[in-house]
């Protein structure tokens, strides 16, 4: 509640700041606007940052760091029976001190001394936040007053508030790049705890994938396999599977769209197409489970093959399916982009209509096609839950798209699911999948980019 009223204090004083720095400098001119170094508007800004920032900046180093500075002063009140112990049970105290607090219920008897340091979180936690709603308030009100006075003619409003806006921008690129590198290092440090465990070779290039590991030194029939091959075979059958259905389909859909319907059809047939991409994934697993892959073994008993009743193709189809729209939709909107003057220029020299869209038409748009069908790839290495409903879990070594096969990222799900240990190597190696999958879409990604650098037409 705390909070909530000190973000509505801080909005109040931003506008505030904004009107009194706005009114002062032109006041402080006496109207004369044109004396000012910049705009009225500059300075009404300039105070409102000054009103706003410095709480603002306040408010975000607290809330990152309120729980741990209380949780510390809750520990260091407690006897030294409770707290001297090793990292586990010292986290199984913060976990109780913590449920308690909000009222959850631990499901065993706690001590009495916990249920105090629960009562004594909650205290510290509600004096903390009133005082940040004090200490934020007074800091706001004494930035307005300061911005305020800094108000003179000469004062370079304009260029201090685009340096303050150019900093958050500067901040706002470098979330994604610390995501990224976030995401990175966190796969590499506990690939690299597999790898002590598994040889990358044996992972690599192993040809059987059985996970389960013996809980027991005296427990049989479990003592783990981790080669990754048929997980990036099944991958890549479904992945090719999908891309057959989904690029010839995508791509001749965008170029009906743009260059053949007329614009009444293509404003209905085009919304009507991405709607497949507004389709939850698992709606597309039942529809392979139930529909797809019952069909699939029907048509391949009827011609005398063996067809599992959870395969690669009903999974690849269905998947092919919901990511048409990924490739119609951009390649559309690419092709659309091409100038008319070239398709004028190819019908002036005598070429027909699929002519200039073979040669003129494709060849310009080819850049942002390639990008629409690496996004398409993408999605189809990513897509767990069809796989998991129309493919199964079976690691199977197979190019036969009728047998039942399972991928690296359904895998990848099925090893994190549910209490795991994450010491264990059966856990372990989701991450070192993670990191397989993650530098073979960079590879992708590389062989795209020199695709569309060669191909690429390039016009005045």
């Amino acid at each position: 509640m705390q909070l909530t009223v000190l973000v509505l204090i801080l909005a109040l004083l931003t506008v505030i700041g904004f009107q009194a720095g706005r009114s002062r400098a032109a006041a402080s001119v006496g109207g004369r606007i044109a004396e000012l170094h910049s705009v009225p508007s500059y300075h009404g800004f300039y105070v409102a940052l000054w009103a706003g920032l410095p709480a603002l900046l306040l408010f975000v180093l607290w809330t990152a760091s309120e729980g741990w500075l209380v949780m510390q002063m809750v520990l260091a009140s407690l006897p030294d029976r409770l707290t001297t112990g090793d990292t586990q049970s010292l986290s199984l105290l913060k976990a109780d001190i913590l449920n308690l607090a909000h009222g959850i219920s631990t499901g065993h008897d706690s001590d009495p001394a916990v249920h105090a340091a629960a009562a004594h979180y909650n205290s510290l936690h509600a004096i903390a936040d009133w005082s940040l709603l004090a200490i934020g308030t007074c800091l706001a009100v004494a930035g307005l007053a300061y911005g305020r006075q800094r108000i003179v003619p000469s004062l370079r409003a304009r260029n201090q508030v685009e340096r303050v806006v150019s900093i958050l921008l500067v901040l706002c690129s470098l979330v994604a790049i610390l995501t990224t590198v976030g995401i990175v290092m966190s796969l590499l440090f506990e690939a690299l705890r597999f790898f002590t465990v598994v040889s990358p070779l044996d992972f690599l290039l192993g040809t059987h994938w059985s996970p389960q590991m013996a809980m027991r030194a005296d427990q049989v029939g479990s003592s783990g396999s981790f080669g990754a091959i048929p997980l990036f075979t099944g991958t890549l059958l479904i992945t090719v599977i999908a891309m057959v259905v989904a690029v010839p389909v995508g791509l001749m859909a965008a170029v009906y769209m743009s260059e053949y319907a007329n614009p009444r059809v293509r404003s209905w047939l085009k919304p009507i197409l991405e709607i497949l991409a507004g389709i939850p994934t698992v709606v597309y697993g039942f529809f392979a489970a139930l529909t797809m892959a019952p069909f699939v073994r029907s048509v391949g008993q009827s011609l005398g093959l063996g067809v599992s009743s959870e395969s690669a193709l009903a999974a690849g189809v269905v998947m092919g399916v919901m990511i048409i729209p990924f490739v119609s939709s951009l390649s559309d909107d690419v092709i659309n982009a091409v100038p008319q003057s070239l398709r004028d220029g190819s019908y002036g020299l005598g070429a027909t209509k699929s002519e200039t869209i073979r040669q003129v038409v494709m060849p310009a748009a080819l850049p942002g096609i390639v990008a629409a069908i690496m996004l398409a790839v993408s999605r189809a290495i990513g897509e767990t839950m069809i796989v998991t409903m129309a493919s199964g879990l079976t690691a199977n070594l197979t190019a036969n798209p009728l047998e039942a096969v399972t991928t690296v990222t359904t895998q990848i799900a099925t090893l994190l699911v549910g209490d795991q240990e994450f010491d264990s190597p059966k856990t372990l190696s989701a991450f070192g999948l993670g990191l397989v999958l993650f530098a073979v879409t960079l590879c992708l990604n590389v062989v795209a980019l020199r695709v569309v650098q060669k191909y690429r037409e390039k016009y005045d």
